[in-house]
């Protein structure tokens, strides 16, 4: 998930000054008659990945649900930031809705410029699914559990690595967390995207790396899980404890996906949809696509969900500046 955000400070700041934010016009309507027209699901990083394939879903349900056509657009650009800024600029109606990802209270402390900020300018209204992330090694590395590795890699400074999926991204903040919390030295090595860094670690190339288990789960056999994020451990992966349990702090947030509207629609319309969407969520047929995703479905109350951003914004900002992590 948090792969989508290596990218410069420069060119996101650039990207958003060259994308003409439009607006939609409002329109004065109570929640008996909304939807009345088209609803539009933005999703700020290209087609084809996880936080398209469910935003479509999502938009397809509710089309069924309700009626009314539910369109999905991608607006990739400045590690989400471009979507995410045309949604908080639209206006309040409830007709523009984010499908964001853990990313989106990652940035705003590598990017302090942004147009737009997260906790005032969008609301959180259902958490469409999460996954853990997994620390993981080579099947053919000589590292039992955690403690195994931490000993190994103190003894030896600066002779193994983790590789992430970007600077910047969830893998890259937990590699750093690790390094300060166990007085490690492990040499990072970011990666452009998922594929480049699996390929190494299957390879025995990386010594470990830090990978959301939806990406992880179809490579299991051809690698070590060492320890997972969160507050329990995963379901797949049931004898494989939590960093928690291990004794380690701050890697309790699991990546996620949400859905986001601006800050300013009306609570009865935002409620409206809120609910919908965790209906939808409980539905077994969805419950079963999330799930072949490698993912947890959400479903979440709304109170719960915006909890787990501000819990989540509080914690990144913390390892990232004490961890003095950087967009060059």
């Amino acid at each position: 998930m948090g792969r989508h955000l290596s990218i410069s400070r420069r060119q996101a700041i650039g990207g958003l000054a060259a994308f003409g934010l439009g607006t939609l016009p409002a329109f004065a309507q109570g929640p008996g008659s909304y939807p009345n027209q088209i609803i539009r699901i933005v999703v700020p990083y290209p087609a084809g990945g996880a936080t398209d394939t469910l935003a479509r879903m999502m938009a397809s349900h509710l089309q069924t649900a309700w009626g009314q056509t539910v369109i999905v657009e991608n607006k990739p650009g400045a590690s989400g930031a471009i979507g995410n800024d045309m949604v908080a600029k639209a206006a309040p109606d409830g007709y523009t809705v984010l499908m964001a990802i853990t990313a989106i209270v990652q940035i705003p402390p590598l990017m302090p410029n942004l147009p737009y900020d997260v906790m005032r300018d969008l609301q959180p209204l259902a958490q469409v699914a999460n996954t853990n992330s997994l620390l993981a090694v080579p099947k053919a590395a000589p590292f039992k559990d955690v403690q195994d590795f931490v000993a190994q890699v103190k003894a030896n400074p600066r002779k193994y690595n983790y590789g992430s999926y970007g600077v910047g991204t969830s893998s890259h903040i937990q590699g750093s967390l690790l390094n300060m919390q166990a007085g490690l030295d492990l040499v990072h090595v970011p990666y452009k995207g998922a594929a480049p860094l699996l390929q190494d670690l299957r390879g025995n190339q990386l010594t470990a790396a830090f990978i959301d288990m939806a990406t992880a789960r179809p490579h299991l056999d051809a690698m070590r899980v060492l320890a997972v994020t969160g507050s329990k451990r995963n379901p797949t992966l049931p004898d494989v404890p939590t960093f928690a349990e291990l004794g380690y702090h701050s890697f309790e947030p699991v990546g996620w996906f949400g859905l986001f509207m601006p800050a300013k629609v009306p609570a009865a319309i935002a409620t409206k949809f809120a609910e919908e969407s965790n209906r939808i969520l409980r539905l077994p047929d969805v419950v079963q696509r999330i799930e072949a995703l490698g993912m947890t479905p959400g479903g979440m109350p709304t109170a719960d969900f915006a909890k787990v951003v501000r819990d989540d914004a509080a914690i990144y900002a913390r390892i990232i500046k004490d961890a003095n992590i950087r967009l060059e």
